[in-house]
């Protein structure tokens, strides 16, 4: 009798493969190490939002983390752009990191020397009076990160950076050697990033009381009222907007996407509904995802338009469909 052969121990899961916006030192990178899903992650940085998220479309990743709103200056536009066109991606989860920034020289810069200030976009914004009021002559430079605004600096020869200065977290001014002529330099001291972890298409994790969801919807034509249309969606169901902006569709002028984060999850009567209502009054919206909310905030939503009202209005529907009257 021959004796069985031993079965085969089962291989090791795979760590998840996460891109992030670098390079390393980056705001994103707190946020990649904080992601929930993501523990356990093999992290890769990457040069640009675009390029975390085409990862991910291309299936060279599974999850990436990128910026996509700042509470002072408002939507990240590269995440929103990318977001909204493309292959479909999903908004898994979202993390809120507070910024703060340092103005980082090479070592014997005093800040007399300081003509041009290089970060990212958003770091510059959000420093603007600081720079303004310490440094009124110089010109500032965007770079793609914040880190690599520190590490292009220090890379460079003497002359040969295209900046003289760097606003960055301390961290990557000393990872790439800087020299910090001053700290905390933003004009908002309470200043918070949201980053949104991001996958391919599937299934939203089930609702916890808690969440948001991101759909982009695009107008059916310019016209008085469009705009009113779409919004009365969530309106009319007491759902609350935590986020909304425009973003320019790029074929002619007057025509917009609306990028909408709001309360609550798709598997909740009155969100289902309003998204609904979205498809039938908007020729385009893509569902982003629902998720978590990072905060803990459970939505309070006026009389008559809690998911319980919803649910109790279709089961009296139903009941006056299937016996000519519901029942007491």
């Amino acid at each position: 009798m021959t004796a069985p052969a031993p079965s085969e121990a089962p291989a090791p899961a795979r760590a998840p493969r996460l891109v992030y916006l670098g390079p390393p030192g980056t705001f994103t990178e707190v946020a990649a190490g904080r992601a929930p899903g993501a523990e356990g992650a093999e992290r890769t940085p990457v040069a640009s939002v675009d390029a975390a998220l085409a990862a991910v479309r291309e299936g060279e990743a599974d999850l990436a983390v990128v910026p996509i709103e700042n509470s002072v200056e408002g939507g990240v536009t590269s995440t929103l752009d990318a977001l909204g066109a493309g292959r479909p991606l999903s908004i898994r989860a979202e993390v809120l990191v507070p910024v703060s920034f340092v103005l980082a020289v090479r070592p014997g810069t005093a800040l007399a020397d300081v003509r041009r200030v290089g970060s990212h976009p958003h770091a510059l914004a959000q420093c603007r009076g600081w720079v303004a009021r310490h440094l009124p002559r110089a010109v500032v430079v965007p770079a793609l990160s914040t880190a690599a605004a520190a590490q292009v600096l220090a890379g460079a020869g003497a002359g040969g950076a295209p900046y003289d200065a760097a606003l960055c977290a301390a961290p990557a001014a000393a990872a790439a050697g800087l020299e910090v002529l001053a700290d905390d330099v933003a004009d908002n001291a309470g200043a918070v990033t949201r980053f949104v972890v991001v996958s391919r298409p599937a299934a939203p994790p089930p609702p916890t009381g808690s969440d948001k969801t991101t759909v982009a919807a695009s107008l059916a034509e310019d016209r008085s009222g469009a705009l009113l249309e779409l919004l009365e969606q969530f309106a009319t169901r007491g759902i609350n907007l935590t986020r909304i902006e425009s973003r320019p569709q790029g074929t002619e002028l007057g025509r917009y996407t609306f990028s909408i984060d709001c309360e609550g999850h798709v598997a909740d009567p009155r969100v289902s509904e309003a998204l609904m209502g979205l498809h039938r009054v908007c020729p385009r919206v893509r569902y982003l995802g629902s998720y978590p909310r990072a905060d803990g905030l459970a939505p309070v939503p006026p009389a008559g338009t809690a998911d319980r009202d919803f649910t109790a209005a279709r089961r009296w529907l139903t009941e006056l469909l299937e016996h000519g009257e519901p029942s007491e």
